[in-house]
């Protein structure tokens, strides 16, 4: 029935709620830990937390990776809930494709998102529109709906010309957005390959500032007053060859599918093999914990939906799993994914505008708490989620 009817409301662009007095900028620095603003190159993003709020961290859910958690974002829901429940998944309904995130007919499929409805759904439903410079689902059209601009994602467009591209969206006559995205992927790109710690990781952290600081300027030339959310999807943990588990030397040969590895391992057993892989998975491990999908500790809220592989082993914080020796030589920089309790996986909140409170700092929160922040600020219900702004209730101006 709610299909139909958003579907419906769509088509008619049925205008039951204003546009917010003030634009929604949600911007995503993939990769970005909190204690990157100590490094004396983020003046912009600095200055943004002193003019309003920041947490001394936000815990992303698990897995602690970049489409899950940019889900979790947009919808209050935790992967186990909203679908996507890993970079790389297959679902058992739709048996004619793998997911990842290069799969450009995996990734603007619907079937994939429809578990959720993310803020940019709910928005246009409710008649207030909405532009994505680059989020995950944003081009699929989710329960029918798409954004009202999304352009496909480019991972080689630079941080300035996404900032200016959407600079360009305010400047359209006539058209007015409630909610925009803006998403940057440098300081991840640069954290994998050379890790959290590394000179090229800092430097990608400053141009990341640079481009916060160039939005800030574009919408104050503009005369645009906007409620900017800044968030980051997950940490990083600096990884070597010499923090390796090698699953081959486990798991007994021709007893398992591999599903994905690194920080953590998803696998399948081979049909009458379930008993030989469990024995060898479910003792106990070094430096890695294994389960069956059901018997995963519930603090970690996954192992229910039908996408998540038949086993799952959780490596420990800065150790990587790998399946072949060719897979463990190429370790090295950095990772995440790891357990979302781990202060290296802690991700990073910064907001700031009228809607903020200036000089708040929060403690530690679930990043589910995000969506209804974001659906009070854009003037539209919350749908029921997972998640709770109590947290964030400290953080807004009186009135709000």
């Amino acid at each position: 029935m709610r299909t139909l009817l958003t579907l419906l409301l769509a088509l008619v662009g049925a205008n039951v709620a204003a546009q917010p007095a003030h634009p929604v900028i949600l911007v995503s620095i993939d990769g970005f830990r909190p204690d990157y603003l100590t490094e004396g190159v983020t003046p912009n993003l600095n200055r943004l937390a002193a003019q309003g709020v920041r947490a001394e961290g936000m815990r992303p859910s698990f897995p602690s990776i970049t489409f899950p958690n940019h889900y979790t974002l947009v919808t209050g829901k935790r992967p186990d809930h909203h679908g996507l429940v890993d970079n790389v998944m297959s679902d058992p309904a739709i048996s004619d494709e793998r997911f990842t995130l290069s799969n450009a007919a995996a990734v603007t499929d619907h079937r994939w998102w429809d578990q959720a409805e993310p803020v940019w759904v709910t928005a246009e439903l409710h008649g207030v529109h909405s532009a994505t410079m680059f989020w995950p689902g944003s081009e699929a059209a989710i329960h029918g709906v798409r954004p009202t601009i999304a352009p496909k994602f480019d991972g080689k467009l630079p941080a300035a010309q996404r900032v200016d591209t959407l600079l360009s969206w305010l400047d359209q006559p006539g058209q007015q957005f409630g909610f925009l995205t803006l998403y940057f992927d440098d300081v991840d790109h640069a954290g994998h390959s050379y890790g959290p710690a590394a000179a090229e990781t800092t430097e990608a952290v400053a141009q990341v500032d640079q481009a916060i600081g160039r939005l800030l300027d574009g919408l104050a030339a503009r005369h645009v007053e906007a409620n900017i959310v800044v968030v980051s999807d997950h940490g990083m943990a600096p990884v070597s060859t010499e923090r390796v588990i090698r699953m081959q030397d486990i798991a007994p040969a021709g007893s398992y599918e591999e599903v994905v590895s690194g920080s953590y391992a998803g696998m399948n057993a081979v049909a009458g093999k379930e008993q030989q892989l469990a024995a060898a998975l479910l003792k106990p491990q070094q430096h890695m914990q294994c389960w069956r999908k059901e018997e995963i500790p519930a603090r970690l809220a996954y192992g229910h939906n039908a996408r998540v592989p038949a086993f799952l082993c959780l490596a420990d914080d800065g150790w990587s799993i790998v399946f072949s020796d060719k897979s463990a030589a190429k370790v090295k920089g950095g990772k995440h994914g790891y357990d979302n309790a781990l202060p290296d996986m802690r991700a990073t909140f910064i907001a700031a505008g009228p809607a903020f409170a200036p000089g708040v700092v929060l403690p530690v929160f679930d990043n589910v708490d995000v969506y209804p922040l974001l659906m009070r600020l854009i003037g539209v219900a919350a749908l029921p989620s997972d998640g709770d702004i109590t947290p964030l209730l400290p953080a807004l101006a009186a009135g709000q």
